[in-house]
């Protein structure tokens, strides 16, 4: 067997392998590795790539080789699971590196950290002041976490008194020219309305890039060419117009009612649409 033919199939046996041990080590292997996490993934790689192309040597070793170094991570980390000091020696604490808005030097010096590159982690937090900060902390997989000063903090809606909703994500129900008809199943729609929708703006499925549907029945679409404007989607706009005119209803028909009850009754019915609008504004103007 020519050398080439044995290397292509020595390789793809070797990224067989290495991608199913990655798989069964989970994805913080790719996302946040710890210094023995590191040096097992560097192995790993090292022995697939020996494997793939020293031809001379049997094949069976270099796999069980990579098993071997496989087997070490995926028990320490059953290990690390199951023991906090056995976590603290391998993967370490968090050092603390700002508290109170002052820079704490000898943990900086600990990490090896300079004043400028404190700085530079700090700006990618979008914090410019080291004033402004209650706490940093260099996490154990090298990434710095923030608190800002309670006086620095954003407002959010709950610190002014505004109700919001939990959002529903949106289903993907056109992707490069193709209805999806799963996701529309999930939102309980079917290819018909999505067609009808289309007409309304006037765009063939074909000529939509990504098309997405939120929890409101509104449709949005990202043609592929650039240039085409597509007016937004206005359900949530007709709904709540649509409202506030019913209550202007009741309230003039309360108005122009003689009979004492039929006037009382308009008049309730128009302060619970009143009510009712004022829950919905979140939703219905979000």
């Amino acid at each position: 067997m020519p050398d080439w033919v044995q290397i292509l199939f020595r390789s793809l046996g070797a990224l067989s392998v290495l991608f199913l041990f990655t798989r069964i080590l989970g994805k913080k292997q790719i996302s946040q590795l710890s210094f023995f996490e590191y040096v097992m993934g560097i192995t790993l790689g090292e022995l697939a790539g020996f494997v793939s192309t020293d031809i001379e040597k049997h094949y069976f070793y270099g796999i069980l080789a990579m098993s071997v170094w496989f087997f070490i991570p995926f028990s320490m980390e059953w290990l690390l699971l199951k023991s906090q000091k056995l976590r603290i020696w391998f993967e370490g604490r968090g050092t603390i590196l700002v508290k109170e808005g002052k820079v704490l030097e000898s943990n900086l010096k600990k990490e090896r950290l300079s004043a400028d590159e404190l700085m530079e982690q700090l700006r990618g937090k979008n914090v410019f002041n080291v004033a402004d900060v209650e706490f940093a902390v260099m996490e154990t997989n090298g990434k710095l976490s923030v608190l800002l000063k309670k006086s620095k903090l954003p407002l959010t809606a709950s610190d002014v008194g505004i109700k919001t909703v939990n959002e529903v994500e949106p289903q993907a129900v056109i992707i490069d020219g193709n209805i999806m008809t799963e996701p529309l199943s999930t939102l309980g729609l079917s290819p018909g309305w999505l067609k009808t929708e289309l007409q309304k703006v006037g765009v063939a499925p074909e000529n939509v890039f990504l098309g997405q549907v939120d929890a409101y029945q509104q449709l949005y679409v990202d043609l592929y060419d650039d240039k085409l404007k597509v007016p937004l989607p206005q359900g949530k706009a007709l709904v709540m117009a649509t409202l506030k005119k019913t209550q202007a209803d009741l309230e003039l028909f309360a108005l122009s009612a003689k009979n004492p009850d039929a006037k009382k009754m308009f008049e309730n019915n128009a302060q619970s649409l009143d009510k009712l609008i004022r829950d919905l504004k979140p939703v219905l103007q979000g």
